[in-house]
């Protein structure tokens, strides 16, 4: 199958200046795939002829009157606008003229809308937002990074099928290992609503380690951190502010006199390496698992070469079958507890 990605070109904080020159660039590395640019006609197809670019067959514009605020209310965006590029853009996977869409958008109302339009996965009770975030040993996939800021243990669990079905499609890992996010390793630590979704994990037929710690995840001691929106949230900001500072105390130190100066001249090619190794656009695109549809957000800021990212992860996880195989592990998993019950 040639996935087909619809994509709200007037989120994010750039709007159609990056998401069609992303998805350009995506189409030269990917020509099997099939791209809809949803969104104001005229300033996406002014962007086109920027770029010497012509819809076509595969490469198509879809007109959308409105657009959402980068700070509207998700019932706003929701109840207000649904002729929006996002809603639109929901409408083309709702409906299957497209198989994932990508947006830069605001995270609740693309939450908002997606959930209210796609529904979520029979035995799912919340999406969840995946994120990814480098390791020592590669990557680690994170949920639920805001979607969710109070979880029961069952959720918890939830997420934690979703995140093994999508590294294991993604990553062709066939039982990667899942981490619950907690403040020791030790099984008495954490509140109730921890312990007793690690005696849930502990119970499935997952591959779970056990309790991990926040320096875990960038050790890379599991494939997939389970944790709450609130947590996974701020531990995302907190690695974001954290490889911001890197990077400014580097170039203070390297400015600091001629000596410093000279020796990062010398040490550029390392400094490259390490900045292309912690690229926030490397990783750019969560995915909202749990619903009838494959939807990925980018960062609001990202530039093309993130948004770029974005649209391929979308497109991976529709020819991995990520959707299909959380579906089908969410019903071996009913059709499980049925016969307990």
């Amino acid at each position: 199958m040639d996935p087909t990605v619809a994509i709200d070109c007037m989120g994010g904080d750039h709007g159609p200046g990056v998401t069609v020159p992303a998805a350009l660039n995506f189409q030269k590395s990917r020509p099997q795939s099939k791209l809809v640019l949803v969104g104001l006609q005229q300033a996406i197809e002014a962007e086109l002829r920027a770029r010497h670019a012509v819809p076509g067959p595969g490469l198509l514009v879809h007109n959308a009157t409105q657009a959402v605020g980068m700070d509207e209310a998700p019932a706003s965006a929701l109840r207000g606008k649904k002729d929006s590029s996002m809603r639109v853009a929901v409408n083309l996977v709702k409906s299957g003229h497209a198989h994932a869409c990508v947006s830069a958008g605001n995270t609740g109302a693309l939450m908002a809308i997606s959930r209210f339009v796609l529904k979520p996965l029979p035995g799912i009770d919340r999406p969840a937002i995946a994120g990814i975030l480098p390791t020592l040993k590669g990557e680690a996939y994170v949920l639920d990074l805001g979607a969710n800021v109070n979880c029961t243990p069952e959720h918890l669990l939830q997420f934690a099928i979703m995140g093994a079905m999508l590294v294991s499609a993604v990553q062709h890992k066939e039982r990667p290992s899942i981490g619950l996010l907690n403040i020791g390793e030790e099984d008495i630590k954490g509140n109730e609503v921890v312990k007793q979704a690690s005696e849930l994990l502990r119970a499935s037929d997952l591959n779970f380690y056990g309790n991990v710690e926040g320096d875990d995840i960038f050790k890379g001691t599991t494939d997939v951190v389970v944790c709450d929106g609130f947590v996974g949230n701020v531990t995302l900001k907190a690695a974001e502010g954290v490889a911001k500072m890197l990077g400014a105390f580097l170039k203070e130190e390297f400015k600091r006199n001629w000596l410093t100066y000279a020796s990062g001249i010398m040490a550029a090619p390392v400094l490259a390496a390490f900045k292309r190794r912690v690229d926030p656009a490397r990783y750019n695109g969560a995915s909202l698992l749990g619903l009838k549809g494959i939807v990925v957000k980018s960062h609001g800021s990202a530039d093309s070469i993130g948004f770029e990212s974005a649209i391929a992860r979308a497109f991976d996880e529709v020819r991995e079958g990520v959707l299909q195989r959380i579906s089908h592990r969410m019903a071996a998993a009913g059709h499980t507890n049925a016969e307990a019950a």
